[in-house]
């Protein structure tokens, strides 16, 4: 696109061009006319589209070519993409100008940004020749953008003139991306990202990986390559599913479970490629999850099986986290259901827990139901308040029969 500008009254043969944005050329396409053979053309569309240069040979009737072709308008800009410019001032007229300053600002609604490559003046421009200049930016906001292009020159009659353009245009969001987070007992966090491509052509996701803040370790469970095939690629309003786990690193382990409050998850960095290659790169704000409520106690389980047998004993352990901001002494006590029986003692001592401090404990139980059984009847009790914290459905465990295991 050009814009023009004639200096003063009397000099009005001095003009000066600014060339502005560059973009990667498009394929082409066009139109196919066909008809049944039996109609009266015969086969005179399919072999004329067989000579013309613009389409894919043995497949004529696609609408798209195999020819490029020069944008015909601005086009569209994305936030993450890269915005490139091309200037050029051209003397057209038969006068020697001085001292040329070319200065190209980029306004946003937040900040104006210098992108001229020299800040320094072009001593002489002569007749039919020109300035140029190549200008890049990473577009990291949305919303209105306005190219300021300003140029100051000296006629040879020492008079200083100067005039600014102005070009808008709209950077426009790429992605939608929406986060859920799953909280796990063994205090892993689950994050499901869910990434859709509202723009109008396809896109080739390049990367999408989690940087975990520095609580977390993160395993990425997108890597079997079954689950979006050999070429990654995201259509237009199509969505994707993206799965992490997030596991609190050793020096955190201990505290995981008594933190309260907005915790900090990290953040998604997405890389994308588009049409002839144009890439981009969006990373969101840190996410946030908000840590699960234990109450004052929380009863979590570091080991159980998942089948044991029938009327055969099995062994679990429980890890007992004070949450609270005090200190309490503890008793606990097991009761027995329809299907599930505790061995031991219930009623026992535990002694007193600091805040924030941990206990495992061993416990034996024994079934007598075959099937899918739910792990209930724990029981705590403060006993310097008097309160009790009931746990049920702590966990299930599928039960067998012995004969059933040996086979």
């Amino acid at each position: 696109q050009d814009t023009e500008h004639t200096a003063a009254q009397h000099l009005k043969k001095i003009k000066i061009k600014i060339m502005m944005r560059l973009t990667k050329p498009t394929l082409f396409t066009n139109m196919p006319v066909t008809c049944e053979d039996r109609d009266l053309p015969g086969d005179l569309f399919v072999r004329l589209m067989k000579d013309d240069p613009s389409t894919v040979k043995g497949a004529e009737t696609l609408i798209l070519g195999e020819m490029l072709t020069l944008p015909q308008n601005f086009g569209n800009i994305f936030l993450g993409e890269t915005f490139s410019s091309y200037i050029s001032v051209h003397n057209d007229s038969n006068q020697i100008v001085k001292d040329i300053l070319v200065k190209a600002d980029l306004q946003t609604s937040s900040q104006r940004l210098n992108l001229s490559a020299s800040n320094s003046a072009v001593s002489e421009l002569k007749p039919e020749c020109c300035i140029d200049d190549v200008i890049h930016h990473e577009v990291k906001e949305i919303g209105t953008h306005i190219l300021v292009c300003a140029v100051s020159y000296t006629t040879q009659m020492g008079e200083k003139l100067y005039f600014r353009k102005f070009f808008k245009f709209q950077v426009l969001k790429p992605l939608d991306v929406k986060t859920k987070f799953y909280n796990a007992e063994t205090d892993e966090v689950f994050l499901e990202a869910q990434i859709q491509n509202i723009t109008t052509s396809p896109m080739f996701m390049e990367k999408v990986s989690l940087e975990p803040s520095m609580m977390y370790n993160v395993t990425e469970l997108n890597s079997v390559e079954s689950t979006f095939g050999k070429m990654s690629y995201l259509q237009p309003l199509d969505t994707r599913q993206y799965l992490y786990c997030l596991k609190p690193k050793p020096e955190f382990a201990e505290k995981a479970g008594v933190i309260k409050g907005v915790t900090v998850i990290g953040k998604l960095d997405i890389v994308w490629k588009t049409n002839l290659g144009e890439r981009g790169r969006l990373q969101t704000s840190q996410l946030q999850r908000m840590a699960p409520g234990y109450g004052d106690v929380r009863l979590s389980l570091e080991l159980i099986p998942d089948t044991v047998s029938l009327e055969e004993p099995f062994d679990i352990t429980c890890k007992i986290t004070n949450c609270s901001e005090r200190t309490m002494d503890l008793e606990l006590e097991m009761c027995n259901t329809r299907s599930v029986h505790w061995c031991g003692v219930s009623g026992r001592q535990l002694g007193k827990l600091s805040p924030n401090a941990s206990l495992s404990i061993p416990l034996t139980l024994l079934s007598s139901v075959q099937g899918l059984q739910s792990i209930s009847g724990l029981r705590l009790t403060d006993t310097f308040l008097k309160r009790t914290y009931e746990y049920d459905d702590i966990a299930q465990v599928c039960v067998v029969s012995s004969e059933s295991c040996f086979l």
